[in-house]
């Protein structure tokens, strides 16, 4: 693995006239649970998607594991694609395909085309997000949101990637649903040695989580660091994201989880 699974090189965004991401440099060492934060609008999710080629910067390069995101022939991005899994926030689940289908799509896409196999590794999978394996057989509709997003958990974890990208992981599920979900992520981090990327909000996922956060503001990468680090950075916006009364105690409520 690359010491830096994920590279931002002087990325720029523009949508129309406006500049959403100004020349951004950022280096995600393997291994670490780096949280991306910023105010609304500030680009964060866009960020997640260029890092793996969803949307493409309109100007700068992304580079995951030590090499440009879009080089080589299409038989090598599709092997630099599947090291990569990502979730997002809503799930994204395929709606006319039940649970086991839609774990299974990433390794049919990827050659899987022996069946009692597939139907091992989506058992594994559902496994590993800690779910029956009579939830296999329902379809998205019948499934809470918190099971939506360990379903859809297990498909990005469908390819055993090394890298795991996370768009608002807790938004919409309530305060227990949500503390589980951080504990199951903090779970498959530890035992798989994934590096992870999450866009969040919600500062107590982010304490309990995050090894690392990345400031996003003003088209820039503000600050990163750890979160203590952070913390101390005087800037108009981390006083407010950071040291008001209610974020102080989300901060503290997560740091217990830990």
């Amino acid at each position: 693995m690359s010491t830096f699974p994920v590279e931002l090189k002087g990325l720029s965004t523009r949508f129309g006239q406006t500049w959403v991401h100004r020349q951004i440099d950022l280096a995600v060492p393997a291994g670490e649970v780096v949280a991306l934060v910023g105010g609304s609008g500030s680009g964060k999710t866009t960020l997640l998607r260029q890092m793996v080629g969803l949307l493409r910067p309109t100007e700068g390069t992304v580079h995951l594991f030590g090499e440009p995101l879009f080089a080589g022939s299409r038989r090598d991005q599709l092997e630099r694609r599947r090291r990569f899994g990502m979730l997002f926030q809503q799930g994204a689940l395929f709606s006319a395909l039940d649970v086991y289908s839609n774990v299974a799509f990433p390794l049919r896409e990827f050659g899987v085309t022996d069946e009692a196999m597939l139907r091992d590794l989506v058992l594994l999978k559902l496994a590993m997000v800690e779910l029956e394996p009579e939830i296999a057989l329902r379809m998205p509709a019948e499934l809470s949101g918190g099971m939506v997003k360990r379903v859809a958990l297990a498909r990005a974890l469908a390819l055993e990637p090394e890298l795991l990208l996370l768009d608002e992981p807790t938004a919409g599920l309530d305060p227990d649903r949500s503390a589980g979900f951080v504990d199951l992520i903090c779970a498959l981090h530890k035992a798989l040695g994934l590096t992870v990327i999450l866009v969040t909000h919600d500062l107590d996922t982010l304490a309990a989580l995050a090894t690392r956060v990345a400031v996003l503001s003003e088209g820039r990468i503000l600050a990163f660091g750890p979160l203590d680090e952070i913390m101390n950075v005087q800037d108009p916006f981390i006083e407010r994201f950071f040291h008001s009364e209610r974020s102080q105690a989300a901060l503290a409520r997560g740091r217990a989880e830990r």
